[in-house]
């Protein structure tokens, strides 16, 4: 694939990867699951730089192969140590400093900040091997079976040694602080009556053609290079909505700078959340991300604030956005803290916030808030949709394990949580919220949902744990009757790979979205191919 206009060049055999997060046992094995794709060096963009490919591959065949058993030598047991933590009530304002972003250079490969970040050189191998290798940033992300020790299965075997590491366990104890944000007056106390909400018939599962890589969107070796752009070497999510005609936003989650190292969450210049435009109307060949909100030359800001202190808010996550007129919303999770248990967290509440000067700096409603009670809120994690005259809001417990209900609520009155009506037993009823009826059998992850207007239906993507795979449903209506879920991206394909957010540009028969990868911590874009239902 050539060069385009604009654009790197997409890597052309990309994996995607699943949630590291949530290893549980995987009873269900998807029927397409092949065996390992045949191996490959790892891609590079038209710069020559490394990207990252975590698509379950052969083994290198010109290394030695790996060890029969291979033992970590070191065991860490991490032991918690209470720390008592002294948090300033109220949160202290959202820090707005933004900068115009400068035009980025014609030359795609050219630094556009040399004075912020050093452009990486390559790294030549030993005159022996008669050939150089272009540097990999902070890992080459390639699983290609490579791995530590000789391989040769004749050694001793060796025990590993077992540490104890402490961990500080935050205990927050809220102080007297500033001033905090200005008050915001709440919205008048509404109820709608309640009215029926009938499902229609059933569309039948959604027909699956092939699913692809496209190619890596974020991350050293991506075609945007948001690494030496915006100092965005690490992130996930990538969900999007159109933020206005012809542009596409693009939110992604907790964020991290140089130094962040391949196979880790968390590093240096840690942002909860960036915000990149799009305006890239052809996917077929990568998704080119224009500019982002910056706060600082060559440097995405966070643009939802998070106090960041385990046990009180350890970060802010997007978790859907949408635009009515000109005024951009999103919601979001305010996270308590991870869970030890792969896939679990606790949230404090789920949110919407809002911008009104084309997403450059955001307002945190303080009455548009679903509390998290006792740990058993319904609507923590959401997608929300605008359609006609409601917003939708498809929505989830904290964690990975819940099921998924339906809200909507008018589109003058999405700031007035008091306005919303939930979907019970086919009918739309006021304060209702922890009686939601499930949409359909089984756990969500993480929802994105989108209204195919071409075709007349409403599609829903997730993680599926217990099917170890990303899935698609689809219906006629918000409240169903949705269909049975359709593998789009197997885990077992794709080791460790979570999301699924569907881009609004999509067609009735191409349906594009962005995965995320945990070891490679980056997010990638897919495409797969529908049958059209007409």
């Amino acid at each position: 694939m050539g060069l385009l206009p604009g654009k790197l060049e997409a890597p052309a055999l990309f994996g995607v990867a699943l949630l590291g997060a949530l290893a549980l046992p995987v009873p269900f094995v998807p029927s397409a699951s092949a065996a390992p794709a045949p191996w490959l060096p790892p891609p590079t963009n038209v710069c020559g730089e490394v990207g990252f490919d975590p698509l379950a591959r052969q083994p290198d065949p010109s290394l030695p192969p790996p060890p029969v058993i291979d033992i970590p030598p070191v065991i860490d047991i991490w032991v918690p140590v209470p720390e008592i933590t002294p948090v300033t009530v109220p949160d202290p304002p959202q820090d707005n400093t933004r900068i115009v972003a400068e035009p980025l250079p014609a030359d795609p490969c050219r630094n556009p900040c040399p004075d912020v970040r050093d452009t990486p050189k390559p790294v030549e191998e030993s005159p022996e091997s008669g050939s150089t290798a272009p540097d990999t940033g902070s890992g080459s992300g390639s699983n290609s079976g490579s791995a530590s020790g000789s391989g040769s299965g004749s050694a001793a075997l060796e025990l590993p040694r077992i540490e104890l590491r402490p961990e500080i366990e935050p205990i927050p104890i809220p102080v007297p602080g500033g001033e905090g944000d200005t008050p915001q007056p709440a919205p008048p106390h509404v109820v709608h009556p309640v009215e029926p909400g009938p499902v229609a018939q059933p569309l039948g599962t959604p027909r699956l053609g092939a699913v692809d890589m496209i190619g890596q969107v974020t991350g050293h070796g991506s075609i945007n290079r948001t690494d030496m752009r915006w100092q965005v070497d690490g992130t996930d999510l990538g969900l999007m909505w159109e933020s206005e005609p012809g542009k596409i936003a693009m939110a992604f989650g907790d964020t991290f700078g140089e130094g962040w190292e391949y196979g880790r969450f968390g590093g240096p210049d840690w942002r909860s959340n960036v915000l990149g435009f799009s305006t890239d109307r052809d996917l077929s060949d990568g998704l080119v991300i224009d500019t982002m909100v910056q706060d600082s030359r060559c440097h995405a800001a966070e643009f939802l604030s998070s106090r960041k202190i385990k046990n009180w808010e350890t970060t802010v996550i997007p978790t859907s956005g949408f635009a009515i007129g000109k005024r951009q919303y999103l919601s979001y999770m305010s996270i308590n803290h991870w869970s030890r248990t792969p896939g679990m967290w606790s949230t404090n509440f789920g949110g919407i916030a809002y911008s009104d000067d084309g997403g450059s700096t955001w307002i945190k409603d303080q009455h548009a808030r679903w509390d998290n009670i006792f740990g058993f809120g319904r609507f923590q994690v959401a997608a929300m949709v605008p359609h006609g005259e409601y917003v939708y809001m498809f929505g989830t417990p904290n964690g990975r394990l819940g099921v998924t209900g339906l809200a909507r609520v008018d589109k003058d009155e999405v700031l007035n949580k008091s306005a919303y009506q939930y979907w019970v037993d086919g009918n739309w009823a006021p304060a209702a919220e922890n009686q939601a009826t499930p949409l359909f059998r089984g756990i969500a992850s993480e929802l994105s949902v989108r209204y195919d207007a071409m075709a007349d239906r409403w599609q829903m993507m997730y993680l599926d744990p217990l099917k170890a795979s990303i899935v698609l449903r689809q219906a006629a209506t918000p409240q169903g009757v949705w269909s049975d879920s359709v593998p789009v991206a197997s885990t077992l394909d794709y080791p460790k790979a979570y999301g699924g957010f569907i881009h609004p540009w999509s067609t009735d028969t191409d349906l594009y979205f962005t995965v995320s990868a945990w070891d490679s911590y980056n997010v990638y874009l897919m495409r797969a191919k529908l049958d059209s239902p007409r």
